[in-house]
């Protein structure tokens, strides 16, 4: 049985300059660092940066991204951060909650997300997405 994410793995062209992003702009508490790769904390989670010479140079096509939570009382230092480093804005925000959309150095799709997962589901019993079907018993 799954219980949770254990990790996410992200390949990176250029180690420092994905290190300086992960732990500079974004905030992510460095944990430990090697000639190859990285390992960084996000909140009780945990993220490796694993330099590789096939790594991507170009956002993929579709929508899958990675969402980091942020605070909603940090979440527009952590954007303006995000904003200066020049990293490039992929797409706006539709949903609920503070969102900013953003590509890191290698062109992975990111995203810095003040909501949960309450916040989302609360937002989808008012707007319900076309064939919304639950599998949970809706409170309140």
């Amino acid at each position: 049985m799954i219980t949770g994410i254990n990790h996410v793995t992200l390949a990176v062209s250029d180690l420092e300059r994905s290190f300086a992003f992960y732990t500079e702009v974004l905030g992510l508490t460095p944990l430990a660092k090697w000639q190859r790769g990285a390992y960084l904390q996000a909140g009780d989670d945990w993220i490796c940066l694993s330099l590789d010479a096939d790594a991507r140079n170009a956002p993929h096509p579709d929508y899958t991204h990675l969402a980091f939570s942020v605070p909603s009382q940090a979440f527009n230092d952590t954007a303006d951060a995000i904003r200066a480093s020049n990293a490039t804005i992929w797409k706006h925000n539709s949903s609920e909650g503070d969102s900013l959309y953003f590509l890191d150095p290698d062109g992975h799709k990111l995203e810095i997300h003040s909501g949960d997962l309450n916040s989302r589901l609360a937002a989808l019993r008012e707007r319900p997405y076309d064939g919304l079907e639950w599998f949970v018993q809706q409170q309140g």
